[in-house]
């Protein structure tokens, strides 16, 4: 699809030029100022049965440029007729490093400055001196401006005479020829695999390379528009970036190092083992203080999901357990501490486990374990698990969680609240967790647990400091009651759970969770009828509430995947449809949004799909296209962590013309989203 874009973008700006037709008709004749071109002999007395080298010399008009071998993601190459005497036979032309020209999105290989091809052509034998030799060249290119591109076609004429090939222009040729890149004599590799591409170079070390930038001559083998990050480790050097979308690799691929201001190496590549060299080098300051916005960021992202529905009910009980039980300062600093450590423990360890997993090449994000049906269930059972004890179905057993002190039970607790918080992304918790992934793993797994820091203070904060428990009520009957009210948020988010697993899977196996949560409900009804009897839970309870939910797990997993609930309203996001409606220049708003992402649907329902917001899209001609991740696409998942997210949601919006997109806030108002595209 971006082949096809590159050519109806080529098409286009074409007729752009086809359309201005005195320009057009200028530029046949001859005549045109846009593309000055000249050929030059190094010998103006070519020897016979020797090679001749003959320079293009080309001077584009201020404002306009010219294209390399390989255009990029727009525009021709040029191409050359030669007429040459009997015998005689024209190479490939050999091009000086190109620089590079994005526009709208678009990666152009182009030249802006005067340029020099060169072409060899080599005379034939057996010619006697003074014998006239005529070149005669027909040329077909494109130059473009700003704001428009016209074809061209030259034909260039050079009459020559058989001598000693002596050389006429040995000055301006030497000069010519430092700019064609130099044959690298030793072998390159690179190693393609989920969407990236790594090229290793032998490069010495001593060497230095200012500017670094792969040009492919290969077409369709990598991104042109993508990134490309340099490493250099020892003498080799290392370009990292993605996959060309339907490549074909494993052939060699062809292309030219620059290395300098008009200064490069032709690399051959071949198919090998490319070793990681890690992220480039970045100075220590702005790591340092990347890291520290990105912690801070996570930090209040944590502390904003304790007002959460799946989160506050956990914390809620565990601060009116100090009153309730009137600890004493050690036992509620020890508590505190213990919550903290359940809290940050569970971030670090998800952490960990996404950075593996994208080490890996996975594109996962914040909350991946919701991509899973397996994880959901597990989650709606102990959601509902939590509910009912809540509501004075049971009492928790060892180990005790939510409601009963001791240490342990913190520690366990506050697990529990950071697992359950997974599925929420809260303001400024998407632009820390993304900067996360591109920090060296020790930052990463600092700022995810900063993450879980914030998410424990409260709790810390009530167990360090006594006039803050003074604040909390007193007991009394009421707690009773406001636990019940607590056991509400938990219901619902295990309703909601449940609505997520049957967006993914479809009613059948929904049913087969919603039978599970019915056997978690009757076994905790028969554990809380011993209880209120004086009895123990009982081990065979136990037994068979660890059975539930390891089997409703092994069976949703197994079960088979039903298709998926179609979302209606917006159209779905592609990067084909975005690139599309970006060459139409209307203006895009692209929100990436989840089932189980709550921010996410929150903004749904109170911005994004409020009937203000739509009659101002439908004035303003805002295309709205919408990114379901409910499911972990790795497309979609690459496309998030290239904006440096780690999760959903992500709100873009693409203005007319504009290169880059404008990253929106995590928490949307109609009032935002009414004015985009005015």
């Amino acid at each position: 699809m971006r082949s096809l874009r590159c050519v109806l973008m080529t098409v286009l700006l074409a007729m752009c030029g086809f359309a201005s037709g005195p320009v057009l008709a200028e530029s046949l004749n001859g005549s045109s100022q846009h593309l000055m071109m000249t050929l030059v002999a190094e010998s103006d007395h070519p020897k016979a049965g020797a090679p001749l080298t003959i320079a293009l010399a080309t001077t584009p008009e201020k404002g306009w440029h010219g294209y390399w071998r390989n255009p990029g993601d727009a525009g021709f190459p040029a191409t050359f007729d030669w007429t040459l005497p009997t015998g005689a036979k024209a190479g490939d032309p050999e091009w000086p490093v190109p620089t590079t020209l994005l526009i709208a999105g678009l990666m152009n290989y182009v030249y802006e400055a005067p340029y020099v091809p060169l072409v060899t052509i080599q005379v034939p034998a057996g010619l006697a001196a003074g014998t006239k030799f005529p070149i005669r060249l027909k040329t077909s290119y494109l130059v473009c401006s700003a704001t428009i591109c016209v074809p061209e076609e030259k034909a260039l004429s050079l009459d020559l005479t058989i001598g000693d090939g002596a050389p006429s222009q040995a000055a301006a040729f030497a000069g010519w020829r430092q700019a064609i890149p130099k044959p690298l004599d030793s072998g390159a590799t690179y190693a393609a695999s989920n969407g990236s591409m790594r090229i290793a170079i032998p490069f010495p070390a001593s060497a230095k390379a200012d500017k670094a930038y792969f040009f492919p001559v290969t077409t369709g083998a990598i991104e042109n528009g993508a990134a490309q990050a340099v490493t250099r480790d020892g003498d080799r050097l290392t370009i990292s970036t993605k996959v060309a979308a339907n490549a074909k690799v494993g052939g060699p691929i062809e292309g030219v190092l620059r290395i300098g201001d008009g200064q490069g190496l032709g690399v051959k590549a071949v198919p090998g083992a490319v070793a990681d060299t890690g992220e480039p080098a970045a100075s220590g300051e702005s790591l340092w203080l990347t890291a520290l916005i990105a912690f801070a960021g996570a930090v209040l992202g944590g502390l904003i999901l304790n007002i959460m529905p799946c989160v506050f009910p956990i914390l809620s009980l565990k601060a009116l357990s100090l009153a309730r039980g009137g600890a004493s300062e050690k036992d509620a600093r020890g508590e505190a501490l213990a919550y903290t450590a359940g809290v940050v423990l569970v971030c670090l360890g998800l952490g960990a486990a996404i950075l593996a997993l994208r080490a890996g090449g996975s594109a996962v994000g914040w909350a991946f374990q919701l991509q899973h049906p397996a994880a959901i269930v597990v989650l709606l059972l102990l959601s509902a698990a939590i509910a009912f004890n809540l509501a004075g179905l049971f009492e928790v057993p060892t180990p005790r969680f939510a409601g009963e002190s001791g240490a342990s039970g913190a520690f366990a607790t506050g697990a529990l609240a950071a697992f359950i918080a997974t599925p929420c992304t809260g303001p400024f918790m998407g632009a820390a967790l993304g900067a996360a992934l591109v920090l060296p793993w020790p930052a990463a797994l600092a700022v995810f647990g900063g993450l879980g820091i914030g998410l424990s203070l409260p709790f810390l904060a009530i167990g360090f400091i006594p006039s803050w428990r003074r604040w909390l009520p007193k007991p009394g009957v009421w707690m009773e009651t406001f636990r019940h009210i607590l056991s509400v948020p938990m219901f619902l988010t295990a309703i909601a759970l449940g609505w997520v697993l049957g967006r993914q899977t479809g009613a059948d196996t929904l049913t087969l969770a919603l039978i599970a949560v019915l056997a978690v409900g009757v076994v905790l009804w028969i554990g809380g009828a011993r209880q209120r009897k004086g009895k123990a839970f009982g081990g065979v309870a136990q037994i068979l509430l660890l059975a539930v939910f390891v089997g409703s797990a092994v069976l949703i997993a197994r079960a088979p995947v039903s298709a998926k609930v179609a979302t209606a309203g917006d159209e779905a996001f592609t990067e084909a449809r975005l690139a599309s409606l970006r060459a139409e220049k209307r203006p895009v708003f692209v929100y990436f949004t989840a089932d189980w992402c709550l921010t996410c649907k929150v903004n749904e329902k109170a911005a994004i799909d409020t009937a203000g917001v739509r009659d101002a899209f439908a004035k303003n001609k805002v295309a709205a296209l919408i990114g379901d991740w409910t499911d972990g696409d790795p497309v979609m998942g690459r496309f998030i962590q290239a904006h440096n997210r780690a999760g959903v949601p992500l709100y873009l919006y693409y203005a007319p013309g504009a290169a880059e997109p404008t990253v929106l806030p995590q928490v949307l108002t109609p009032g935002l989203l009414e004015g985009l595209g005015a």
